[in-house]
């Protein structure tokens, strides 16, 4: 089990890597919805508490394993076990995290492809002069046509897959360094537009100014929930990025920038959505269908909102294409690391994951009404049980490993930090991150 030889080429590509990873459906689709079915300004502080207590001790932990093991993570947590004389069978995490990432990124593709349909749409001028009837219908139609979802999750698999086979230096890291810097402009460049609509105002106000009666134990657990999933904690995702991290970065720097990066996508997004939605006096609590039903008619009706909604789900699209590679790469790593060739294992992990991505997309015509369980048929499935249950069931054994099992003399080198800045962020972990993972994971459960 020898080191990876492969790393990131300077400080700004990790950040970038981890921050493509955690920037994405999370950020720009998840977000709005949920903050608009959780009372607005509540959940949006609620989640940004959640990301400081939870998302960043859980982060740091992922990172520095892979840091310390400097392997693929099944790898990694082997070594570092036998290093510290723990229990071999802690590898079977790394496992357990490539399942959790290969369903994830099965139906993430499909998902993503609606966003190619939606671009194209846009661009051609499909949304301009139809009424909010004929663009829901539209919407309908398209996830009943298996050969056009097909279609799209076929291109999105390949123009995924074929980065990751170009490697770590001349794949991974030469997109990032182009899309980031892009994805931002174009937010930029929509919160700028926002600012100009006639519910610029109400969104700011809905966003910003608290109100505390909203709260309730049930916005509670969703501001926790979302703060996990959307910095990719939990897959050993980023346990594999982390082991390809400069020898002299600092990982507390580094986690803090991507989380602050990573909230001002979900922020700027909000503000880009939610004054569109304001200026049309639509509802904000629109629920999933607020992207791609709800946007749309909104756009239809301004000046330029072809180009707006166009810029839109280009945006929509970049995001989804970074975090897409950061759960490609830990399968991947993990059959490199067992001696494949990376070409080779890409196309073997983008063919399997593009087969079961298939179940999902005649989930809406062909297997609508085949249940898995209960009244699941399977994008619902798994859409629910990857990340509701699997990515808590990972980050809370991640969590565990780092903080109570890891030798603390590795853990406190990847880390970065000795004495009292080790012991704060332990600490920080077992007794806070960990109890909260708990209850998120038990809140999946029931």
């Amino acid at each position: 089990m020898e080191e990876t030889l492969e790393r990131w080429q300077s400080r700004r590509a990790f950040i970038l890597a981890v921050t493509g990873a955690a920037v994405g459906l999370g950020n720009i689709w998840r977000f709005p919805y949920m903050t608009g079915e959780n009372g607005g300004s509540v959940f949006l502080l609620l989640y940004i508490v959640f990301v400081l207590l939870l998302g960043l001790p859980m982060m740091m932990a992922e990172i520095l394993i892979g840091r310390a093991g400097r392997r693929s993570p099944m790898q990694a947590l082997a070594y570092l076990a036998e290093e510290a004389g723990r229990s071999p069978h802690w590898r079977w995490l790394g496992l357990f995290g490539a399942v959790t990432v290969f369903f994830i990124l099965s139906f993430y593709s499909v998902v993503s492809g609606w966003s190619i349909e939606y671009l194209v749409d846009s661009i051609n001028g499909g949304f301009v002069a139809r009424s909010p009837q004929e663009i829901g219908a539209s919407f309908e139609t398209f996830l009943a046509d298996p050969l056009r979802m097909t279609f799209n999750h076929t291109l999105f698999m390949l123009i995924t897959m074929s980065v990751v086979a170009g490697g770590i230096a001349n794949g991974i890291e030469k997109l990032n360094n182009i899309m980031m810097p892009l994805l931002y402009v174009i937010l930029i460049v929509l919160g700028g537009y926002a600012t100009t609509t006639s519910g610029f105002g109400e969104a700011m106000a809905w966003l910003f100014t608290p109100d505390l009666s909203a709260i309730s134990w049930q916005v509670v657990l969703n501001a926790m929930g979302h703060a996990f999933f959307t910095l990719a904690v939990g897959a050993c995702a980023l346990m594999a990025y982390g082991a390809y991290m400069p020898e002299e970065q600092s990982l507390l720097r580094a986690v803090f920038s991507v989380a602050l990066l990573d909230i001002g996508v979900a922020l700027l997004s909000g503000i880009a959505i939610f004054s569109v939605v304001f200026s049309h006096g639509l509802d904000p609590g629109e629920g999933p269908g607020l992207m791609f039903v709800t946007l749309p008619i909104a756009f239809s009706e301004l000046p330029g909102g072809q180009i707006w909604l166009g810029a839109f789900f280009l945006l929509l699209l970049v995001a989804t294409w970074t975090s897409s590679i950061n759960l490609a790469e830990p399968m991947v790593a993990m059959l490199v690391g067992a001696g494949w060739r990376r070409g080779r294992a890409s196309l073997l992990i983008g063919a399997l994951v593009w087969g079961v991505g298939l179940l999902s997309v005649l989930s809406f015509s062909t297997l609508a009404e085949v249940h898995w369980i209960g009244e699941m048929n399977f994008f619902t499935l798994v859409t629910t049980v990857p990340t509701d249950l699997f990515l808590p069931i990972g980050g809370l054994l991640i969590a565990i490993f780092a903080a109570w099992r890891m030798s603390p003399e590795a853990a406190s080198a990847a880390l970065g930090a000795s004495g009292r800045g080790f012991g704060l962020w332990r600490a920080l972990v077992r007794y806070v991150s960990i109890p909260l993972t708990l209850i998120v994971l038990l809140s999946g459960l029931l």
